[in-house]
C-alpha cells in the first residue's frame, strides 16, 4: 500500500490525476495528503465483503491485522471485490489500470473495458528485478496448480495471470541500483519494465508533529548522542519473531556494546513483561532504548544521532533507511528478504549476517556484525558509499518524469494488447 500510495504523490505532483483505491480502514491508515495535491488524489473507499468472523474477523482489511495462517481468507475477501470494482472502472473510464499481483483478476476488467493495465511492483512479490526473475520461474512451473486449501488462487498463479495479462511493469527500483537486472527482466518478460525510483516516503519535518509526552522524553535522550552513532533496530509490522529469536538478538545487541535504538514488538506467544531476557534493560542503561508498541519510526531514521539500521531487509525498509545514508546490517527472514539483503552485499552498501540452513546464526555472528558497520575503522568505506547512495538514490524527479511520458503516449496510442 506504502509504495503505491507514493506513486500515487509523485505522479500528481506531475498533474496527473489519480484515484487511490483501497478498503475504508486501510484509508485510514495513510498520511494526509497535502493541500497543494488533494484535488489530483482521489482516495476511493470500496468496502471489503464480510466473511465468517472466525475466519476473518471484522475491521481486518490488512496482513497486519491477521496472524500469518489466515492470509489466504484475507485474499478471498478482496477477490470478491471484483464486480464493485468493475462498476467504478465503468463509470470512471480511467485512461490507466495500476495494480499489484494479488487482484489478478483486475485484468479481466481492464481487458472488457479496453483499459490498459500496469502491473506496479509490490514490497513480497516482484518488489524488484532479480526477485521478480525468481517468483516468474516459480509461477511456471507451479502454473497448474491453481487453488490452494481453501478454493483461493495461489500466489504463483496470480503472479503468472497478472505478469501476463499487463502491458507493462513498472518496477519500485533505478538503474543506479539495479541496472543490469532491469534490462535482464525486460527480455524475459518480453515486455516494457520501467523503473519509477525508490519513491521513498517523504522525509519527517523535524519532530513537530509528535506530542506523545514520552516520546518528547525519549528524543530528548537521543538528542545527547553522538551523530551517527546509533543503530536503529527494527524488524517491520510483518516479521514476527519468537521468543528464542528475541532473546538471542537482544544477547547480541548487549554484547555489542553499541549504542542502540530498538522498537519492539511483542514476541508470539509471550506476554510483554517477559519479552526481554531478566536483567537486560539495567545492563543496556544509559546505552540503548527498547521501546514497544507505536512508534516514530521515520523520525527514528533521520534523527542526526542514527547512523545503522538492523533489519529483516524487506524492500519498504531498505528504501526507508537508504535515503538517510545509514549503514545497513540485514538479517533477513522471510520472502524477498535474503535477495534483498544480497543485492546490497554486492553494491557495497550492507552488512549480512550469515545463516546457517536452519535458520540459526552462529554465536556473536550478530554483534561482529553490528561493531563492523557501525565503529570499525575498516568498514568506513561501507559507512561513505551508504552516505554517497542517499544522494544517488533520492533523485527521483527524473523517473517519474519518464514514467509519466510513457503512460502518456500508451494512452495516446490506445496500448491494449489483450
Amino acid at each position: 500500500m506504502g509504495p503505491f500510495f507514493q506513486l500515487s504523490f509523485a505522479l500528481a505532483k506531475a498533474r496527473v490525476k489519480v484515484s487511490f483505491i483501497q478498503t475504508p480502514n486501510n484509508i485510514k491508515r495513510l498520511p494526509k495528503i497535502p493541500s497543494n495535491l488533494a484535488t489530483l488524489i482521489n482516495l476511493v473507499e470500496l468496502p471489503l465483503p464480510a466473511l465468517d468472523k472466525d475466519v476473518l474477523p471484522d475491521g481486518a482489511e490488512a496482513s497486519v491485522d491477521i496472524p500469518f495462517e489466515k492470509y489466504q481468507y484475507l485474499k478471498t475477501a478482496y477477490d470478491m471485490r471484483k464486480e464493485i470494482f468493475k462498476k467504478f472502472v465503468a463509470d470512471q473510464s480511467p485512461d490507466w489500470i495500476f495494480v499489484d499481483v494479488i487482484p489478478y483478476w483486475a485484468a479481466e476488467v481492464a481487458l472488457e473495458f479496453q483499459v490498459p493495465l500496469f502491473l506496479m511492483s509490490a514490497p513480497e512479490w516482484v518488489t524488484f528485478p532479480s526477485t521478480v526473475a525468481f517468483k516468474k520461474h516459480e509461477a511456471v512451473v507451479s502454473f497448474s496448480a491453481i487453488y490452494g486449501a481453501n478454493g483461493t488462487e495461489k500466489d504463483a498463479y496470480r503472479i503468472s495471470k497478472a505478469l501476463h495479462s499487463c502491458q507493462a511493469v513498472a518496477v519500485r527500483s533505478c538503474n543506479e541500483l539495479e541496472g543490469d537486472y532491469l534490462s535482464s527482466l525486460e527480455k524475459m518478460l518480453g515486455k516494457k519494465v520501467i523503473p519509477v525510483g525508490l519513491l521513498p516516503p517523504e522525509k519527517p519535518r523535524g519532530r513537530r508533529d509528535i506530542t506523545d509526552e514520552k516520546w518528547v522524553k525519549i528524543f530528548e535522550l537521543v538528542d545527547q548522542q553522538k551523530p551517527k552513532s546509533v543503530v536503529f533496530v527494527g524488524f517491520g509490522s510483518e516479521c514476527k519473531l519468537s521468543r528464542d529469536q528475541t532473546y538471542e538478538l537482544a544477547y547480541e545487541i548487549e554484547l555489542s556494546q553499541v549504542q542502540f535504538s530498538w522498537a519492539l514488538r511483542k514476541p508470539l506467544g509471550l506476554k510483554m513483561i517477559s519479552t526481554l531476557p531478566p536483567g537486560f534493560a539495567q545492563r543496556t542503561q544509559g546505552r540503548g532504548l527498547v521501546t514497544t508498541g507505536w512508534a516514530p519510526q521515520m523520525e527514528i531514521l533521520g534523527h542526526s544521532s542514527t547512523g545503522g539500521t538492523l533489519f529483516q531487509c524487506g524492500w519498504n525498509s531498505v528504501v526507508e533507511t537508504l535515503q538517510f545514508g545509514h549503514t545497513l546490517v540485514a538479517l533477513p527472514f522471510v520472502f524477498d528478504q535474503a535477495l534483498n539483503a544480497r543485492l546490497l552485499v554486492e553494491k557495497g552498501l550492507a552488512v549480512e549476517i550469515d545463516r546457517a540452513e536452519d535458520g540459526s546464526c552462529d554465536k556473536n555472528d550478530i554483534a561482529e556484525c553490528l561493531r563492523l558497520a557501525m565503529v570499525s575503522e575498516e568498514r568506513e568505506g561501507l559507512r561513505a558509499r551508504a552516505r554517497a547512495a542517499a544522494k544517488v538514490l533520492g533523485d527521483q524527479e527524473k523517473y517519474i518524469a519518464h514514467f509519466v511520458e510513457y503512460v502518456e503516449n500508451g494512452v495516446a496510442n490506445n496500448a491494449i494488447h489483450g
